[in-house]
């Protein structure tokens, strides 16, 4: 079922919508100068807030404070310049995966997140914030009187006061002239804004007091980063800074929401489930975008990142095994281990919930077949799964392996969206039992 536009003053209005942005030629980026990455390490837990007191929401507008001779209070006020003069986004860690951060009103920066990443010029981008005091400036028309105000759509009131900071997007509508770069928002009239849970990155946002466009920091189409080492690996010589915060701790990318259609979807599942949003008022009927909706598979440009095109996917190939799917035998893995005839060839299997680990005997019954196992376990918890997942699957490329098997999970919690990245990620899907 796929949710519709409500009318009235939400509703895009006739000549309000936003030009597109020209296409960008080509997806490396072209500076004048060789671009030279620097990782700076830093301690996320030497960064505070002054909260806000009630009853506004803490984050309605919060103080950064650290201590402005540690190496973390230095790395975020450089980060913040850079982010404010520089038209090189910066890397950083949220509490989902690494961004890649530009000041979202400038469109050179904007445009060279496009470029870095090889990414689409149709895939719109998340805009981050840190309080709502700068979610209301920047959803403020350009041409705004000074004593002009914003609202947030009510439908969102309590889902903000719930899960903000956190892994979550709301789409809103953008004013007739926004103060946003055009290559933000794409073709589209909304735009997502995210508040992030992770201190780098709301440090980030309050010291350079600008809003930040940031994707996930990987070259477009592959596993997520969700470690400064990931970001490298993809973006080496590509970005100027990447701040290494260590790991991050939810593993896939925000929840985007449309509250601004009847009834609200969820444009893209993420950190905060079905279940979750369905607690809020008003989100009790939310519907689920599946593909072939608008802005699916279709030529529609997508109205939120992870809607359209192919995501999350290593180079090696991906056969991916509903939760009703038997787990794949020796026979099977040697059948699409391709060239094991001639040479060693390795095979991935990511185990899950019901899966057992092969034994000594399997493996080496293969290894005489010329084909070698490469096994890991992603958890039983839903939590765990999400957070393993992205680094599972880059692991398997660094292994050398051609195909990896991946045991699914069922769709509810954190399974509907760990099962959205490997349905985008799969060459193959296995749906039924073999009898």
């Amino acid at each position: 079922m796929a949710s519709t536009p409500h009318t009235g003053p939400c509703s895009p209005t006739s000549g309000s919508e936003p030009p597109s942005p020209p296409p960008i030629a080509g997806p490396k980026l072209s500076f004048n100068r060789r671009i030279s990455t620097e990782v700076i390490s830093i301690n996320p837990g030497d960064i505070s807030f002054e909260l806000s007191e009630a009853p506004l929401h803490p984050y309605e507008d919060p103080k950064f404070t650290t201590t402005p001779s540690s190496q973390t209070g230095k790395a975020i006020l450089y980060a913040a310049e850079k982010l404010k003069s520089s038209n090189i986004p910066v890397a950083f860690p949220t509490e989902t995966v690494y961004g890649l951060g530009a000041d979202a009103t400038r469109d050179e920066p904007v445009k060279n997140i496009y470029a870095a990443k090889g990414r689409p010029t149709d895939n719109p981008l998340i805009v981050h914030v840190a309080s709502f005091k700068q979610l209301r400036s920047m959803m403020l028309s350009a041409d705004a009187p000074e004593d002009a105000s914003y609202e947030l759509p009510a439908i969102y009131d309590e889902m903000t006061r719930k899960f903000w900071p956190g892994p979550l997007t709301i789409l809103l509508q953008l004013p007739e002239k926004s103060k946003l770069s055009s290559f933000v928002y794409s073709t589209q009239v909304t735009v997502g804004v995210r508040m992030p849970a992770h201190p780098v990155a709301l440090a980030l946002s309050l010291t350079s007091n600008v809003p930040i466009a940031a994707p996930s920091a990987n070259k477009s189409g592959l596993p997520s980063p969700t470690t400064a080492k990931h970001v490298a690996e993809d973006l080496y010589k590509r970005v100027e800074l990447i701040l290494d915060g260590g790991p991050c701790v939810v593993g896939v990318e925000s929840t985007v929401v449309d509250g601004l259609s009847d009834p609200p979807a969820i444009l893209r599942p993420g950190g905060v489930s079905l279940e979750q949003i369905r607690e809020c008022p008003g989100w009790e009927n939310v519907v689920v975008h599946k593909e072939g909706d608008s802005g699916g598979s279709t030529g529609i440009a997508p109205r939120a990142p992870g809607m359209k095109y192919k995501h999350y996917s290593p180079s090696c190939g991906v056969r991916l095994y509903l939760p009703d799917a038997d787990q794949p035998g020796p026979k099977e893995l040697k059948a699409t281990a391709f060239g094991s005839a001639v040479k060693v060839v390795r095979m991935g299997v990511l185990r899950t919930r019901q899966w057992r680990e092969l034994t000594e005997q399997e493996r080496k019954d293969l290894m005489d077949l010329n084909v070698e196992v490469v096994e890991e376990s992603l958890g039983s918890t839903g939590e765990e799964i999400s957070r393993k997942l992205f680094g599972a699957l880059r692991k398997m490329d660094d292994e050398g392996v051609v195909v990896v098997h991946i045991e699914g999970i069922a769709e509810d919690m954190e399974g509907l969206a760990v099962m959205n990245r490997l349905r985008k990620a799969a060459s193959v899907v296995i749906r039924q039992r073999a009898y």
